[in-house]
C-alpha cells in the first residue's frame, strides 16, 4: 500500500518514480518472475492432469508390456523350437528336450510367483469383479503382483502349455491403471479418490484386452460384458480411447521389429468376400453354437470339478500344499508327453502346437489334399498317412480340452481365452471339413457351384465357444478384429447368441465360476426366472436379530456388542424401545472410542488430576475413601509399561511424597506394596468397570447420518438391482423410520427361491 500511495505522488507530481535501492528493483522483478512461473506451472499441471494424458499413458505403457511379453515368450519358443530339432535324429534326447523346457518354465513361473506375490496365480478377471464390486482385495494391485504376473506369464506362455494371456492381461493393465493414477495425483488430485480410480479401471481392463489381440473395439466390450453389472457410459470414450492407442501402439511396434510387414490383424484371413457362405450352411452354423454351449458348460464343469475335487480330499489337499510345485510339474509332464510329436502327438498335429491357431484358420480344405501336403504348408501335419483328418481332429480337440480344463487349475498366471479359442477353432474347423467332404463340389446356388470354407467354419467356433465359456457376445467382434475378415458375421453371431442361450441356462459363466470356488464376495445374476424374484421381498430374507448401538448406551453395552459380533458397521438408534434409525457408525470408529475410553494413556491423566487435586484440596470423589498410599502405589502400576515412563513416574511420585507429607517409611511401605500387583490389578479393574458404566459420548464419533435403507415390502429384483447399480454391502430395514432389519450381500446372493 506504501509502494502505490508513492508512486500515485510521484504520478501526480509529473516526476518519474525514483527507486529506493537496486534490491527493490530485484525484488519487483523476482516477484513479477515468480507470478508467471506459477501461473504456467499452475496451467502445465492442470493439463497434465486431464484424462487423456492418463490414458495415453496406460496405452503405451500396455502396447509395452504386451510387446516385450509376446517378444520374450516367441524367443524362448523359438529357443525350443531349435534345440528340439538340434537333437534330430535322437528321439529320446528329443523326448528329453520336448519335455524339460516347459517343466523348467513352469516351475520358474509357479516358484517366482508364489515368493514374490501368490495374488499373481490365476487369471485375474474373477478378482477384478470383485474389486469393481466395490469389496477391497489386498496387494491383488500393487507393484510386486505386477512384476510376478508379467515375468511369470512370460515363462507361462513360452513353455507352450495351453494357457492364456488374456486375463493376467486384464490384471496387469488394472495394476498400472492404479500405480499411474497415484503418479497422476501429483498433477491433479482428484485420482486419490476412490470412486476415481474405480472408473479407471474400467478402460484398464478394456486396454487389457485391446492390446492383448489387438482388437480395441472387442476388448471394450468385452471389459464391459466381463467385469461390469452395470456400466457407466462416461468411461465409453476412455475405453475406445485408451484401447485403440495401445492396439495401435502395439501394432507399430510389430511393424518395426518386422514381425509385421504393416498393420493388419493378428490371424490374418483371406476368406473371399463375394459369396462367404450360402444360407444352405446356416443349419449347420446353429449346430455349432448349440454344440459349443452345451461344450462351454461343460468346460466350466469340468474346471470347478477339479479344484472341489483336490479341496474335499484333505490329504491330497495338504500335500500340495505343502509340496507346491509338484502340481504344475506333474500336469506338465502329462502335457508335454502326450503331445510329442513322435509319440501320440503325431495323431493330433503335436508338430504345431505352438501354431494352431494360424493353422486351423487355413484357407485350404483339408479333405481334398490328403494325398498332396506341399501345398498345404504347416497344415500339413494334420495330415496322418494311416489316420484320417477326422480323426486327428477329434483326437486334438478331446485331449486338448482335458488339457486345457486341467491347466488352467495350475498355480502360474493363465487365462482361459485362448485355449478355449483353440478349442473352439478345432471344432469348428472339424465340422467344416464334415461339410466339406457331404459337399465335396460345393454348393448349388442360382446355377453357380460354391465351395464350403472349413476355415471359416473354425472362426465360428471360436466365438462361440469362447462366447458360451465367458458368457460374452462380444467374442465375435474380436473374431472380425483378429482374423480382419466380416464376412462372417451374421452366421457367428447366430452361433454366439446360441452358443450363450445354452450355457447360460446350465453353468455360470468361468469367471464367476472361480468367484464362486474362491469364495469372493461377488453378487451373482438373479437367472432367467424373473418372475418368481417378484414374489419374495425383502422381509422374507432380511436378519431380523439385528445388533445395534443406542444413542444412550453405555460403555459396557457397546464393549458387549463388539464382541459378540464381526460386522464392519453397526446401526445408530435412538433407544431400545423407540428403535428410530439415526444412522450408522463404523466398527472401528466404535473400537477406538470404547479403547479410547478405558485407555492406559487415560487413566494415567485422570491420576495427575486426582494427585493434583489432593495436593491443592481435599479430594470428595469415589477415590477418597481409598488410601493414600494406595493413590501413591497406583501410580507404580502405570508405570510398568515403559522404561522411561517408570523414571517419569517415579520423580512424580517422588514430590508427590514430598507434597503430602508422605516419610521414607511410606516411601518404602510404598514400594513393598507394589509387589503385591493382584491388589493394584484389582484397582485397575475396578476403575475400567467404573468407567464402562458411563453412557457413551458420540460425540468425537463420526456417524453417517443416511445409511442405505429399504422397506420390508421391496422385492427381490429391484433390492438386487440396487445392490448391484451401488455396490452395496448391506442395507437397513425400516419401517416408519424405525428399525426392523438389515439386509446383507449375503442374504442376496443366497436367497430362498420358491420351488415353483
Amino acid at each position: 500500500a506504501a509502494k502505490l500511495l508513492k508512486k500515485q505522488a510521484q504520478r501526480n507530481n509529473g516526476r518519474p518514480l525514483k527507486r529506493d535501492s537496486q534490491v527493490q528493483i530485484k525484488e519487483e522483478h523476482y516477484s513479477k518472475c515468480q507470478d508467471c512461473a506459477k501461473r504456467i506451472q499452475k496451467y502445465v499441471t492442470k493439463k497434465l492432469g486431464e484424462d487423456w494424458i492418463f490414458l495415453v499413458l496406460l496405452g503405451l505403457v500396455m502396447a509395452l508390456v504386451s510387446w516385450g511379453v509376446d517378444y520374450a515368450s516367441a524367443k524362448t519358443v523359438q529357443a525350443y523350437k531349435w534345440i528340439y530339432g538340434a537333437l534330430h535324429p535322437n528321439v529320446p534326447l528329443q523326448y528329453a528336450a520336448w519335455v524339460a523346457v516347459p517343466l523348467s518354465l513352469i516351475l520358474f513361473a509357479a516358484s517366482f510367483c508364489h515368493f514374490v506375490s501368490p495374488q499373481a496365480v490365476g487369471s485375474g478377471i474373477p478378482e477384478l469383479k470383485t474389486i469393481m464390486r466395490g469389496v477391497v482385495l489386498k496387494e491383488y494391485l500393487t507393484l510386486k503382483a505386477f512384476v510376478a504376473k508379467v515375468v511369470a506369464l512370460t515363462a507361462g506362455l513360452g513353455s507352450g502349455m495351453p494357457v492364456g494371456k488374456e486375463g493376467p492381461f486384464v490384471h496387469i493393465a488394472s495394476i498400472c491403471a492404479v500405480v499411474l493414477s497415484k503418479f497422476m495425483s501429483i498433477f491433479c488430485g482428484v485420482y486419490e479418490n476412490g470412486h476415481r480410480q474405480l472408473d479407471l479401471l474400467v478402460p484398464a481392463c478394456a486396454v487389457g484386452v485391446g492390446c492383448c489381440f489387438k482388437a480395441p473395439l472387442g476388448g471394450v466390450l468385452f471389459s464391459i460384458e466381463v467385469t461390469s453389472t452395470y456400466f457407466a457410459v462416461r468411461n465409453y470414450w476412455r475405453g475406445f480411447f485408451a484401447a485403440t492407442f495401445s492396439a495401435f501402439v502395439f501394432r507399430v511396434l510389430a511393424v518395426w521389429n518386422k514381425d509385421a510387414v504393416t498393420i493388419t490383424a493378428l490371424f490374418r484371413t483371406n476368406f473371399r468376400m463375394d459369396f462367404p457362405f450360402d444360407l444352405q450352411e446356416l443349419p449347420a452354423f446353429a449346430i455349432i453354437g448349440i454344440c459349443s454351449g452345451f461344450l462351454g458348460a461343460f468346460f466350466v464343469y469340468l474346471n470347478r470339478q477339479v479344484v472341489l475335487g483336490i479341496r474335499r480330499h484333505k490329504a491330497l489337499s495338504q500335500f500340495l500344499t505343502k509340496y507346491r510345485l509338484i502340481y504344475p510339474a506333474v500336469i506338465t509332464f502329462c502335457i508335454a508327453s502326450v503331445t510329442f510329436p513322435h509319440g501320440f502327438g503325431q495323431f493330433m498335429a503335436g508338430e504345431v502346437r505352438l501354431e494352431t491357431i494360424s493353422t486351423l484358420f487355413d484357407n485350404y480344405t483339408w479333405i481334398k489334399h490328403s494325398g498332396d501336403t506341399q501345398i498345404l504348408g504347416k497344415s500339413a501335419a494334420w495330415i496322418h498317412p494311416k489316420v484320417s483328418v477326422f480323426v486327428t481332429i477329434l483326437l486334438f480337440f478331446l485331449v486338448k480340452f482335458c488339457m486345457a480344463v486341467i491347466a488352467t487349475t495350475m498355480p502360474i498366471p493363465c487365462g482361459g481365452f485362448m485355449p478355449v479359442f483353440v478349442l473352439g477353432a478345432a471344432f469348428g474347423r472339424l465340422i467344416g471339413e464334415i461339410m466339406a467332404s457331404l459337399f465335396p463340389n460345393g454348393i448349388l446356388f442360382d446355377d453357380i457351384l460354391y465351395q464350403i470354407l472349413p476355415g471359416g467354419y473354425a472362426v465360428i467356433g471360436a466365438a462361440a465357444l469362447t462366447g458360451a465359456v465367458s458368457h460374452t457376445v462380444s467374442t465375435a467382434v474380436i473374431c472380425f478384429e483378429l482374423t480382419g475378415q466380416i464376412s462372417h458375421i451374421l452366421p457367428m453371431m447366430v452361433a454366439v447368441i446360441l452358443a450363450n442361450m445354452v450355457a447360460q441356462s446350465l453353468q455360470p459363466s468361468l469367471y464367476d465360476s472361480i468367484i464362486q470356488v474362491k469364495k469372493l464376495p461377488y453378487l451373482p445374476d438373479l437367472g432367467w426366472n424373473h418372475i418368481s424374484k417378484y414374489n419374495i421381498f425383502v422381509e422374507d430374507i432380511m436378519v431380523q436379530d439385528v445388533k445395534f448401538v443406542s444413542s444412550n448406551c453405555k460403555y459396557r453395552d457397546l464393549q458387549e456388542v463388539l464382541q459378540s459380533t464381526t460386522v464392519k458397521s453397526l446401526p445408530l438408534v435412538d433407544s431400545p424401545e423407540s428403535m428410530i434409525l439415526l444412522g450408522s457408525v463404523e466398527r472401528s470408529e466404535l473400537q477406538a472410542l470404547l479403547q479410547a475410553h478405558i485407555s492406559p494413556e487415560r487413566r494415567r491423566l485422570l491420576n495427575r488430576e486426582r494427585q493434583q487435586k489432593l495436593n491443592e484440596a481435599p479430594y470428595d470423589g469415589p477415590w477418597a475413601n481409598l488410601p493414600k498410599l494406595k493413590h501413591e502405589s497406583f501410580a507404580y502400576v502405570d508405570e510398568d509399561e515403559d522404561t522411561e515412563e517408570k523414571g517419569e513416574v517415579r520423580e512424580g511420585s517422588g514430590q508427590t511424597e514430598e507434597g503430602t507429607g508422605l516419610g521414607t517409611q511410606d516411601s518404602n511401605a510404598a514400594s513393598s506394596c507394589k509387589s503385591d500387583s493382584p491388589s493394584f490389578l484389582c484397582q485397575i479393574d475396578a476403575w475400567e468397570q467404573e468407567e464402562l458404566d458411563k453412557n457413551v459420548c458420540f460425540d468425537s464419533c463420526r456417524v453417517d447420518p443416511s445409511p442405505f435403507q429399504l422397506v420390508e415390502r421391496t422385492s427381490l429384483h429391484k433390492t438386487h438391482t440396487l445392490f448391484s447399480l451401488l455396490g452395496l454391502s448391506h442395507a437397513y430395514v425400516t419401517s416408519m423410520g424405525k428399525l426392523r432389519g438389515v439386509l446383507a450381500l449375503e442374504e442376496v446372493s443366497t436367497h430362498p427361491l420358491p420351488s415353483s
